[in-house]
């Protein structure tokens, strides 16, 4: 009878870990956005999400910013048919975008402060970071027409390469930095969803 009573607490503190388990990952903090953790800029991407020079085929004129959420690759368009292609993370399923915009503004270590959209869903974010290397837009930001989007640097080089985000784009800082430096405000930014056949 012991060794049955015993059983049976067992099983019952088993269900009650097992059915307690969706609510306590229901608690977790979403991962895509960490204020506060130092980008370690060590981190070594994947070939796939390292800048390159690629062949790329577009009636857009050089000096164009494509993003293509579906691939998770920023071009930037260059002469003779090329492009610098850097990887990328974008928004998560039901954030993703479409759409013609400019740059309008471009900021070195970008403040922070999350839409009051973004707090709603994750109510554990600061509502105001100054720039730094522990903020989440990272080394740099260029902003998206009139829009709360911004391609901008992380913290977090992990996500690269990932569906993470609440609609901006980010890169590594590295590349975030060379974009900066290539193109001024005014360039125009192709967002597209699906690839172009």
């Amino acid at each position: 009878m012991t060794n049955f009573r015993r059983l049976t607490g067992i099983f019952v503190a088993a269900m009650g870990l097992v059915l307690s388990t969706p609510h306590a990952f229901a608690q977790q903090p979403d991962r895509g956005d960490e204020p506060g953790l130092i980008a370690d800029d060590g981190y070594q991407l994947e070939p796939e999400w390292q800048k390159q020079v690629v062949y790329f085929r577009t009636t857009e004129p050089p000096g164009t910013i494509i993003v293509s959420t579906a691939e998770r690759h920023l071009y930037l368009v260059q002469p003779g048919g090329r492009a610098i292609r850097y990887g990328i993370g974008v928004g998560r399923d039901g954030f993703q975008w479409q759409g013609l915009v400019t740059i309008t503004n471009k900021k070195e270590w970008p403040d922070w402060t999350p839409p009051p959209e973004m707090i709603q869903r994750q109510p554990y974010l600061p509502r105001f970071m100054a720039g730094g290397p522990g903020n989440p837009l990272g080394a740099r930001a260029m902003y998206l027409g009139t829009t709360v989007y911004r391609i901008h640097g992380t913290n977090r080089p992990d996500t690269i390469g990932t569906k993470v985000s609440s609609g901006c784009f980010r890169l590594v800082n590295a590349d975030v930095a060379d974009l900066y430096d290539r193109v001024p405000v005014g360039t125009k930014v192709v967002i597209r969803q699906k690839p172009e056949l």
